[in-house]
């Protein structure tokens, strides 16, 4: 199925910029982006769309459930592509990176938890702050 079929299933014409950003998630090499990384993008490969174009169709798409909507402790939304697959971050409090990471030994703590207490999980989000390594290596420097 093409993106522009893909979009219309979801409710959304087909625009350029939709396309476009919708492209630019599917083939970066980052993962989670803000809404300025994906203006930058843009700009980069020459394509004028305005920065609340960007806003309004990051805000579309996960209203589709196209991308899904972090709030780190960095300040800013950062977006990524929503995944079938179940995973958390670790965030660097000091370049703002974001890895991601599955670890079945925690989930399984969480759902042991959640069960002694008779709690019914239905979603669960986990961010670990801290320093990564690149950073670490400059403080040292």
């Amino acid at each position: 199925m093409s993106k522009a079929a893909e979009l219309k299933g979801m409710g959304l014409k087909a625009t350029g910029p939709r396309l476009k950003i919708l492209n630019l998630f599917e083939t970066s090499e980052e993962r989670h982006l803000t809404a300025e990384d994906v203006y930058r993008m843009l700009l980069v490969e020459e394509i004028d769309v305005g920065l609340a174009t960007v806003y309004r169709v990051l805000t579309q798409f996960e209203q589709a459930g196209i991308l899904e909507r972090h709030h780190f402790e960095t300040g800013k939304a950062v977006f990524e592509l929503k995944q079938d697959e179940h995973h958390d971050h670790l965030v660097c409090v000091k370049c703002g990176g974001v890895e991601e990471f599955f670890d079945p030994e925690i989930e399984a703590r969480q759902d042991a938890i959640a069960a002694k207490h008779g709690f019914d999980i239905q979603d669960h989000e986990m961010y670990i702050y801290g320093i990564c390594k690149a950073c670490q290596l400059k403080q040292k420097k």
